[in-house]
């Protein structure tokens, strides 16, 4: 019975130190990845300037209220005062984590959309967009279609000229007549 207490006893020393050696693994695997955390779980904002790709497609899509027809991307800055803080919200706004949309939402809700470049691709914008361009293509059209009638109507009105009447060639004989007489006198 002493052999199974011992070796009772074994096991169990056996099992604890195996317990240790796990846990002192897991708690290892933790201080590795408590150090390196940075590395795996973290995202870093990334810095944006006047000449980043991302802030031209967000500036571009605003127009200058300065009255230049420019949009912000392009408005000279040493000319243009408001095109400057106007860059300098914007870069703010794109490294505090804002996106395009959220920006463009922002300037909307507070210029509405005449501070837009292009027009919202929805409802009464769109509309008043292409609408103008409906009305001059189907003026053409219009136009197109009145000159071709009075062409047609010009083309039938003229006198066909292999029916000259009988009167008319007596006219004409007359006529020539009275020419050569008068031509005779002065010749």
């Amino acid at each position: 019975m002493e052999n199974i207490k011992i070796s009772l006893q074994d096991t169990q020393e056996y099992a604890k130190r195996c317990l240790d050696v796990k846990n002192k693994f897991y708690f290892g695997l933790l201080i590795v990845a408590f150090i390196f955390q940075a590395s795996f779980f973290s995202v870093e904002a990334k810095e944006f300037d006047y000449k980043s790709a991302e802030f031209k497609a967000v500036a571009s899509q605003f127009a200058c209220t300065c009255g230049c027809g420019q949009d912000h991307y392009e408005c000279d800055p040493n000319t243009c005062s408001l095109t400057k803080d106007f860059k300098k919200d914007l870069v703010g706004m794109m490294n505090k984590g804002w996106d395009k949309d959220k920006i463009r939402a922002y300037y909307v809700n507070i210029y509405g959309e005449e501070i837009l470049t292009a027009p919202e691709k929805s409802g009464f914008s769109l509309t008043a967009w292409i609408l103008p361009f409906v009305a001059l293509g189907a003026a053409a059209i219009g136009i197109f279609i009145v000159i071709r009638k009075w062409v047609k109507k010009k083309e039938t009105d003229e006198p066909v000229i292999g029916s000259i009447s009988e009167e008319d060639e007596i006219e004409g004989e007359i006529l020539s007549s009275m020419i050569d007489e008068e031509r005779k006198k002065y010749l």
